[in-house]
């Protein structure tokens, strides 16, 4: 007979399963969880990743626009409200460019205060660029305005 499930046994199972990069850093942006999602879509092994600053996923001439929306989110206590996931450019650890459909979360602690940031990845370098073919199609079959 199995030990009965307890809700921090079953998150970090579920943590572990999922096909989804799960990272949590804290409020200085260093990476504390890193999941096997994230070896899979980022390329970095957790025992590398973990205690790295966020800066290992972001392309360099993103992570000013980063940092200002990861510091804004902070001071205002979350992220901007109805903000969903949305397709990004992404490093991997192969130094070649992704994207990825990341969505965000600001985490607090049972007291309410900010502990850190959730993201949860998916890979999507082959749907972005299936998308950015379809658009380019579209635009060439819609007729342009007489000038």
């Amino acid at each position: 007979m199995s030990a009965p499930l307890t809700l921090e046994s079953t998150a970090v199972q579920l943590l572990r399963s999922m096909p989804e990069a799960v990272i949590f850093c804290d409020l200085q942006g260093v990476i504390r969880v890193w999941n096997a999602g994230c070896e899979k879509v980022f390329g970095w092994p957790a025992h590398e990743a973990i205690g790295q600053n966020l800066d290992l996923i972001i392309p360099e001439r993103m992570r000013k626009a980063h940092w200002d929306g990861f510091n804004a989110a902070i001071e205002r206590g979350g992220v901007k409200p109805g903000r969903s996931s949305a397709i990004t450019r992404s490093l991997h650890k192969s130094g070649e460019f992704i994207y990825v459909d990341m969505s965000f979360e600001m985490v607090k602690d049972d007291q309410g205060r900010l502990i850190g940031s959730l993201a949860v990845a998916r890979e999507a370098t082959a749907r972005f660029n299936e998308e950015k073919a379809l658009r380019k199609q579209l635009a060439e079959l819609t007729p342009k305005p007489a000038s």
